[in-house]
């Protein structure tokens, strides 16, 4: 199995289907790495320590987080199951961005940037992320997040270990229509 493989497994496991490989996440996320490791074997998907650690050290997305002793492990954020990450609220820049493709703007101009079936709605410090982001959709729009007016009205920010950055949602009142990149 290749390294990209690898990871894809590791973070469907961690962000969407724990029970697959049977896992429960722990408080923040968190399993430990010995479990994981025996639930790949038992789907036939066998990884050592030092391949799993090679995979999370190579990964360009930074997806997979191990723990400070590293004894655990658990995905930075976008899981699908019910999750509390256990970040603390940080103070937010200015602006962030968010990529989204153009058939979703009427519903965002009217809804604004729902967390859907995520736990956070998904948000970028370069702009250049988010396109990439809105890419992966169809034709890519950017919102600019006026996010430190947002912090001032009393909406929390965190950080994942990752760098992305999380909210439980983007009324419209905050977001600027960039248009495509």
């Amino acid at each position: 199995m290749t390294s990209t493989a690898q990871s894809k497994l590791l973070s469907l496991i961690l962000r969407h289907e724990p029970a697959k490989a049977g896992l429960t996440l722990e408080p923040g996320g968190w399993v430990v790495i010995d479990d994981l490791l025996d639930g790949l074997n038992r789907l036939h998907k066998p990884m050592t320590r030092a391949e799993l650690d090679l995979v999370v050290a190579e990964s360009a997305k930074k997806r997979l987080t191990i723990s400070d002793d590293g004894s655990r492990i658990r995905a930075a954020q976008g899981h699908s199951v019910p999750i509390t990450l256990d970040l603390p609220a940080v103070v937010s820049p200015n602006q962030l961005y968010h990529g989204t493709a153009t058939r979703f703007l009427p519903a965002i101009q009217n809804d604004g940037l729902k967390r859907m079936s995520r736990p956070h709605v998904h948000l970028s410090r370069p702009a250049d992320t988010a396109t990439k982001v809105g890419r992966r959709h169809g034709t890519p729009t950017i919102l600019r997040v006026q996010s430190a007016r947002m912090a001032t009205d009393g909406h929390e920010f965190f950080q994942a270990d990752n760098g992305v950055w999380l909210t439980a949602q983007v009324p419209p009142t905050y977001l600027i229509f960039e248009g495509s990149p």
